[in-house]
């Protein structure tokens, strides 16, 4: 039983000389033609709905124009609203850290220094250039605020808030100082 196909199908081939009926290609073409009508021509009316849809979108298109642009401004000059800068921090990020370093030294440093009645005079000497300084900073911050920042006063605050830095460890200097004198001996 197990013959290969190959054989089978070039001897069938030889035994059937199959010629087609006269006609049948025409038969054929007329059935074809049938099935598969042909092309129809473009009519006016395509092009009619492709016009219409043209207008409707340029239409949109204006719509959206007219109904996203910006109103016409005055040709008046535009007022600048400027806020209240209360401190030199409120300038910039980074004029904040310098100010908050500045002031964190200081209030370590001045919580470093140990009072007592020998010094005390001393201390309080410097605590009032100290309060001069803050007084000179707070009219500095009043300036900032009315003329707008500038570099000059910018740069006034930051020296105030050194001057001030080096206040408190030019006291701290001085109190050792004082503390070391007191604490020596005597020479008789």
């Amino acid at each position: 039983m197990a013959q290969d196909l190959r054989n089978l199908f070039s001897e069938d081939a030889k035994e059937q000389d199959v010629k087609m009926s006269k006609g049948h290609e025409a038969r054929f073409l007329d059935k074809l033609e049938k099935e598969l009508p042909k092309k129809k021509a473009p009519s006016r009316f395509s092009y009619l709905n492709i016009a219409a849809s043209v207008v409707v979108l340029l239409g949109l298109s204006y719509g959206a124009f007219q109904f996203f642009q910006l109103p016409d401004l005055p040709d008046e000059p535009v007022k600048v609203v400027e806020t209240d800068i209360k401190t030199l921090g409120d300038v910039s990020p980074d004029l904040k850290k310098v100010e908050d370093y500045y002031l964190a030294s200081i209030n370590l440093e001045l919580s470093k220094v140990q009072l007592t009645p020998e010094n005390k005079e001393l201390f309080d000497g410097y605590v009032l250039r100290l309060k001069e300084l803050n007084e000179e900073y707070d009219r500095l911050t009043i300036e900032l605020n009315e003329n707008g920042p500038n570099e000059e006063t910018l740069d006034a605050l930051i020296d105030n808030l050194k001057f001030r830095l080096n206040l408190v460890l030019r006291l701290k200097e001085k109190l050792q100082e004082f503390n070391d004198d007191s604490f020596e001996p005597e020479s008789i």
